[in-house]
C-alpha cells in the first residue's frame, strides 16, 4: 500500500539546501544537538515564528560551512544556525 498524502518526505530544515520550500510539521528540539536546553530552543523557535503549518523557504546560506541560513517564515526573514534548524521538521 502506497501513501499518497505526502509528496515530500519529512526532514530537518537544517539539512535543506538554498531554494528549499516546505511547511513546518513539528519541532523536535531533542534531535538538534543545540547548546540550548530542549525547552529553551523550542521556545525561541516558536517566538521567531517557527510554528506548525508555517511555510518556510531557505533564501541564503552562509559562506563558511553554509551556516547560518536565512529562512523566510511566512512573511518574515530570520537567520538561524543550521544546528538549531535541525529541530524544525519540514515536509
Amino acid at each position: 500500500m502506497t501513501d499518497t498524502t505526502d509528496t515530500h518526505s519529512h526532514m530537518p530544515l537544517g539539512l535543506a539546501q538554498r531554494g528549499y520550500t516546505g511547511v513546518i510539521q513539528h519541532l523536535a528540539a531533542k534531535e538538534a544537538g543545540s547548546a540550548l536546553s530542549d525547552v529553551e530552543l523550542e521556545s525561541r523557535l516558536i517566538e521567531l515564528g517557527f510554528v506548525e503549518g508555517a511555510r518556510v523557504e531557505i533564501l541564503h546560506e552562509g559562506l563558511v560551512g553554509r551556516d547560518p541560513i536565512a529562512v523566510r517564515v511566512d512573511s518574515t526573514t530570520i537567520a538561524v544556525r543550521r544546528r538549531e534548524a535541525m529541530a524544525i521538521i519540514v515536509a
